[in-house]
């Protein structure tokens, strides 16, 4: 492996919280189901001004062709250039507490690197606890509660959790690896993967990201405004009302999905746990998965395909 020290530059004057930091990572470019994981970043950054403590290499980590960066053209010649930037920022909660944040394209290359880049980065800057944000899509209805996958390097980071399904094989991800090898490391990190319904995961689902950011407050104690998400996840509310209310297909499938919710909600209620029932097997969440990556970029009707009928 080449130095992983080569890999980023940390600010001049940086220094570490004494008393430890959080930081939170939010890759983008593997799955992210209703635009949780981005919109949750947006909902942190708003009206803050982050103040960036380390900038990883992009160019070393970054397939351009795969996913090319955005150039304007201007009548005769190019005006500007969207460079994609990773680094690691400082913002202030609610309550003007000071925590990390990881926020960029996935690597698409590199990893073990990027990943020991990344523990040398959390011992430089002391930083206490790691978590991961993404949505995930699931076969579930959007009229019921939103759940969540928590997932950690130690058992007592996700106490209260109760888990959904037993072991699964999913595609792999950096920020996947970044928990696994931080765990080995002694290094607490842990995640959180919220459930979006499948048939809303190519759309914007804002009620996802306020579950997030609900669940990652709660693991941190960071406070952490949700009020603007709040007001967009009504809104979707009521456009995906009338979109159900207006076919019948649709109206058929949720009604069916929440059959299916109620009564593995039941069980678990009777003491039956999470890891049986009709909810998705593992196996059938990593065909979801898969689905869901080979379909990112054909499907842009926003979840919904013509006639109202959900996307697949």
């Amino acid at each position: 492996m080449l130095d992983p020290a080569e890999l980023y530059r940390v600010e001049e004057g940086v220094t570490a919280n004494p008393d430890g930091s959080v930081l939170l990572v939010v890759l983008d470019g593997f799955v992210d189901a209703g635009g949780a994981g981005r919109l949750a970043v947006e909902a942190l950054r708003e009206g803050r001004e982050p103040r960036t403590l380390a900038s990883f290499d992009v160019d070393q980590l970054v397939d351009y062709r795969s996913r090319r960066p955005p150039l304007t053209f201007d009548t005769d010649r190019w005006v500007a250039y969207e460079p994609p930037e990773l680094e690691v920022v400082a913002l202030t909660d609610a309550a003007d507490a000071e925590f990390l944040l990881l926020a960029g394209p996935e690597p698409d290359t590199q990893w073990e690197r990027f990943v020991a880049a990344l523990e040398q980065l959390v011992r430089r800057l002391n930083i206490r606890l790691v978590v991961t944000l993404q949505g995930i899509p699931m076969a579930v209805p959007h009229t019921r509660p939103i759940g969540v996958t928590a997932h950690a390097s130690r058992k007592e980071l996700v106490e209260g959790h109760e888990p959904w399904f037993a072991e699964a094989q999913v595609p792999g991800s950096a920020a996947a690896l970044l928990e696994y090898r931080l765990g080995e490391a002694g290094i607490d990190a842990m995640g959180f993967a919220v459930h979006v319904p499948h048939y809303l995961a190519r759309a914007e689902y804002p009620q996802a990201a306020r579950t997030l950011l609900d669940h990652t407050a709660v693991a941190t104690g960071l406070y952490l405004s949700t009020e603007e998400l709040t007001k967009a996840a009504e809104r979707t509310d009521a456009e995906i009302a009338e979109q159900v209310a207006g076919s019948t297909e649709v109206a058929e499938v949720v009604e069916a999905l929440e059959k299916q919710y109620d009564a593995v909600a039941a069980g678990r209620e009777r003491g039956a746990g999470g890891l049986g029932g009709d909810l998705p097997s593992a196996d059938e969440l990593a065909a979801e998965v898969e689905r869901f990556l080979a379909d990112q970029g054909d499907d842009k009707d926003g979840g919904f395909g013509e006639g109202g009928e959900p996307g697949r």
